[in-house]
This record gives structure tokens, C-alpha cells and sequence, in this order.
């Protein structure tokens, strides 16, 4: 199996690397802080290459597209994994904080689909797995920017797997709640009152990325759209379904706490 995933030097993506690699497959790490070279093979046959990768850039995208091709010939999966944390109350979410955002998180997943896509269907196979999030699903106040954004992720995706279906192509959302890893330390904003409740959240969880990873393979395995890995997020998703009134009363209580923080 030959893997490509972004955001792989930490955190979900690092835990995504080292699972496929665990499988056996050839993995590339492309990541921001990557860098061209080979990390120690972690079984025979396999080896995870390191990659620097932008996915801001058309021309890191390019770069990435002709290294497959010249050495793998193909591309099984795509992990569109690399992303920041965002968000922050209406009035406090600037304009540039939301193209920010977008550009990385909703068009770096636009990219590397555009890139790796015309490829699978040439093969007649693979598959694009978008990390997403639970708040693609369940949009809780003070996080506009990045519901939105991973909103349309998971709408794009779902898109994807019915477009590219004819072709033998897939593609899978991955919307996990919260879990520890490092993607608080992209946050940036106005809003330090979010920023602190969301990092405590964050810090406080006792699932780990290597679990989210864990379930995500599990995920592909069963050939799922979309993968909710963790309890939390299931049941959070299992509310606004099933009882929409509870779970609107749930999310106007945290807005309400956050206004009386703030007052």
C-alpha cells in the first residue's frame, strides 16, 4: 500500500504514519517542517519518507505529485490530515483569522484532492481520507470559523465519495471530538476565552491521536464515509439526531456560560 499523509511530523498525523507503516505500507510524512530524506524503515520492505509540503503551495502539491510518481508509479491512500485550531466569537473572529483558516484547512484538502484524484482514477482505485472533526458535525458557539470550515470538509467529502464511486475512488471523513495532541499551539486570536476552554478540553481528554488512529484504520478497513472514532463524539452526534431540542439547550447553556465569563 502506498500512503501520503499531511500534517504527518505530529500529533494525528505522526500516529496515522506510524499505523500504516505498522501495516506495512510505504508511507510519505509531508509536513510543513518535513524535510526530504528516508526515517529508519520500521519493518522490512517499508520505509516512511519525509517530505516538506505546504498545503498552501500549487507548487509543493506539484513537487509531491511527480515524487510519486516517479518512485511509487501510484497512490493508494491520501490523508488530507494537516490543519490548524481556530475560531473565536463572532465579533472577535477576524477576517484574515477566516482566509487563514480556509486556506489551510478547507483548500489545502481542495489541493491535494485535485492533485492525487485524476491519478486514482486513472488506477481505478484508492482512496481520500479527510481528517474533518466533530465540529463538521456538532457546532458549538464561539467556533464559527472552524465549524464552518470543517463543516464543508465533511460536505466535500461526502460529495467526493459519491462522485468518485463510478471510478473505484473513496473517500472518508474523519470527525473525532476532542483528543490530546498539539494542534492548539497553531491557535491565534482574539479570543483568549476560547482559546483557554478549548485547551484545557483538549489537554484534559483521555483519548490520545494513536487512539483516533487506531480507529480511523479500523474505519477504512470497514469502508465507512464517515468515521466518528472516539465515544464522545458518537454521543455528541447521537444527541443533535436524536433529540434536537436537548441538544440545541446543550449548546445555548455553554453560549451562556462563555457570555457570563466574559461579563
Amino acid at each position: 500500500m502506498r500512503v501520503l499523509v499531511t500534517g504527518g511530523a505530529s500529533g494525528l498525523g505522526a500516529a496515522l504514519v506510524d499505523r500504516f507503516a505498522e501495516r506495512g505500507a510505504r508511507v510519505v510524512s509531508a509536513d510543513l517542517s518535513g524535510r526530504a530524506g528516508a526515517r529508519a524503515p520500521e519493518g522490512p520492505d517499508n520505509s516512511v519518507v519525509e517530505r516538506a509540503l505546504d498545503v498552501t503551495s500549487d507548487a509543493d502539491w506539484d513537487a509531491a505529485r511527480a515524487w510519486v510518481e516517479q518512485e511509487w508509479g501510484g497512490l493508494d491512500v491520501l490523508v488530507n490530515n494537516a490543519g490548524i485550531a481556530g475560531g473565536g466569537r463572532l465579533e472577535l473572529c477576524s477576517i484574515d483569522e477566516w482566509q487563514r483558516i480556509i486556506d489551510v484547512n478547507l483548500l489545502g484538502v481542495v489541493r491535494g484532492t485535485q492533485t492525487f484524484v485524476p491519478m486514482m482514477k486513472r488506477q481505478g482505485s484508492g482512496r481520500v481520507v479527510n481528517t474533518a472533526s466533530l465540529a463538521g458535525l456538532v457546532h458549538p458557539p464561539g467556533m464559527g470559523s472552524y465549524n464552518a470550515v470543517k463543516a464543508a470538509v465533511v460536505a466535500f467529502s461526502e460529495t467526493m465519495s459519491h462522485e468518485l464511486a463510478p471510478y473505484g475512488v473513496g473517500c472518508t471523513a474523519v470527525c473525532p471530538s476532542y483528543f490530546r495532541t498539539n494542534l492548539m499551539s497553531s491557535l491565534s486570536g482574539a479570543d483568549t476565552d476560547l482559546a483557554e476552554q478549548i485547551t484545557r478540553l483538549v489537554e484534559k481528554s483521555p483519548i490520545s491521536a494513536d487512539d483516533i488512529a487506531v480507529a480511523v484504520l479500523d474505519g477504512l478497513d470497514r469502508g465507512l464515509d464517515v468515521v466518528l472514532p472516539d465515544e464522545p463524539a458518537r454521543a455528541a452526534y447521537a444527541l443533535k439526531l436524536g433529540d434536537r431540542a436537548a441538544y440545541d439547550a446543550q449548546m445555548r447553556a455553554t453560549a451562556a456560560r462563555a457570555k457570563e465569563r466574559s461579563s
